[in-house]
């Protein structure tokens, strides 16, 4: 596919829903846009088209064209308006920026979160892991995705910024983000943005507010590297202090100012914990519905886990201690943990953290037979494309094993993106990947996990896929 500029006025459209009901359709998508995606795709095929007011937009459900979109042009495409809104917090990060400011950006970054790199930040999570753990008692009741939230923000302020965040903090923070989500959402509804040109809305102050409280925590921690450097002042290994030293000298590119680290702090700091607090929630609730795929599980941990050797935890000195007779995984045992990881993978397949991305066209672009015009917004749903039958038997099953080499190497690239992909791709994958497998092996090998059948499982798709009422579950202490 590539891009191309239209001579003809007429257009030919791809087949897709439409209703002589204005904006009936948009009303739907507001309502359910999950649904609404899933119906369009699997009714009109790779390629559909359909309009929200005077905006064409193009559904796209092939993994081919999404990887043409992606990689081999991304550059006839920017950022649609969703991650155009998230600038009102997120600055231009690493996820908003656009351009060749995004591929300076994304030069000096990227060797910061190196696989072998990020390696340092194992012994974090899993010691936040065991005291989330030890909190917990037999047969108490918890929302497992606030606890989740809390977690892998303690995880990410430790591992980016190199502070502890108290447990009260942790609520504000965790308030703070869900009102500046819910308020993105908001501007991304029709006549959303006249919404932001009347400030004196409780909406808009308490967006404000949220913001001044997140902008205050990563501005001081920049304060306080910044004048530990000045003094001489040996700092530890965290994110924010390798970001403070990254430049490119090759490239002539210099230190990041503090607006710069500002946004990216930010970026990191907000994606790194809402993303992966709701992929493990999603993940416990699964193993909650499937007790075959859980027993699976506690096989592998305790084959991997099952003794706790001195030796394997002498070099290992703030997770040395063990709950229970197995000992805490190490950044060693992820390789080990092969159920483990294909748990996690199939769970992000069926309630990736981010549902959907969407590019909008600088030129004329051509798919298939089809000429999406300049000005158009493309569509490509995570959440749609895999549970495509196409490409998964059984897509509405919870399966892991389906996860075999060989189904990963024939597999189309761009079936399973739960990151992204492309020059825009979450360069925190793999400290995502780490963080999940550790997570869910300290947790499962000391716990079980039951449902609270009187609890309502809803989805609620705002930039990441949340659930809706929380995630109520029973504790029980495995034997």
């Amino acid at each position: 596919m590539t891009s191309t500029t239209s001579t003809s006025s007429s257009i030919e459209y791809p087949p897709g829903p439409h209703s002589i009901l204005p904006n009936k359709l948009l009303r739907e998508f507001i309502h359910n846009p999950i649904k609404t995606l899933m119906d369009i795709a699997y009714t009109y095929g790779d390629v559909s088209h359909f309009k929200f007011g005077r905006q064409h937009v193009y559904l796209i459900n092939n993994p081919h064209y999404i990887e043409d979109i992606l990689i081999r042009n991304h550059k006839n495409f920017i950022k649609s308006r969703g991650l155009q809104v998230s600038k009102r917090l997120l600055g231009e990060g690493l996820v908003t920026s656009e351009g060749e400011y995004h591929d300076r950006q994304r030069r000096i970054i990227q060797p910061a979160f190196h696989p072998t790199l990020i390696k340092k930040y194992a012994d974090i999570m899993t010691t936040y892991a065991v005291n989330m753990c030890q909190r917990w008692q037999d047969g108490m009741i918890v929302d497992i995705h606030k606890e989740m939230m809390h977690t892998t923000l303690e995880i990410i302020s430790k591992a980016v910024l190199g502070s502890e965040v108290k447990l009260e903090k942790n609520d504000e923070v965790g308030n703070a983000l869900m009102v500046c989500m819910e308020y993105f959402n908001r501007l991304l509804m029709p006549f959303g943005e006249l919404i932001e040109k009347v400030p004196i809305l409780p909406v808009n102050k308490g967006y404000q507010r949220a913001k001044k409280i997140l902008d205050s925590i990563v501005y001081n921690m920049i304060k306080e590297h910044r004048d530990n450097e000045i003094k001489g002042i040996q700092q530890g290994e965290d994110l924010l202090y390798t970001l403070l030293q990254a430049q490119d000298e090759e490239a002539k590119i210099g230190r990041m100012n503090d607006t710069q680290l500002r946004d990216e702090v930010m970026t990191i700091f907000l994606a790194g914990h809402e993303t992966t607090a709701n992929a493990l929630t999603w993940t416990l609730y699964l193993l909650s519905q499937h007790p075959t795929v859980a027993d699976k599980l506690y096989e592998e941990l305790d084959s991997v886990l099952g003794s706790n050797n001195k030796d394997n935890n002498k070099d290992n000195n703030s997770n040395s201690s063990s709950t229970g007779s197995k000992r805490v995984p190490t950044i060693e045992d992820v390789p080990k943990l092969d159920y483990t990881e294909k748990v996690f993978r199939e769970s992000m397949r069926l309630y990736p953290p981010a549902w959907t991305i969407g590019r909008q066209a600088i030129d004329d672009y051509k798919v298939d037979k089809y000429v999406i015009p300049a000005g158009s917004i493309i569509l490509m749903s995570q959440y749609v494309m895999h549970r495509n039958p196409i490409y998964y038997t059984d897509p509405d099953l919870f399966y892991p094993d389906r996860w075999n080499k060989e189904v990963k190497s024939h597999l189309p690239r761009f079936s399973y993106f739960p990151f992204g992909g492309g020059i825009r791709g979450c360069v925190g994958e793999p400290f995502a990947w780490m963080e999940g497998i550790l997570l869910i092996a300290t947790i499962f090998s000391q716990w079980k996990m039951h449902h609270d059948i009187s609890h309502k499982v809803e989805l609620k798709p705002l930039i990441t896929l949340r659930p809706k009422y929380g995630m109520r579950m029973k504790l029980e202490v495995r034997k």
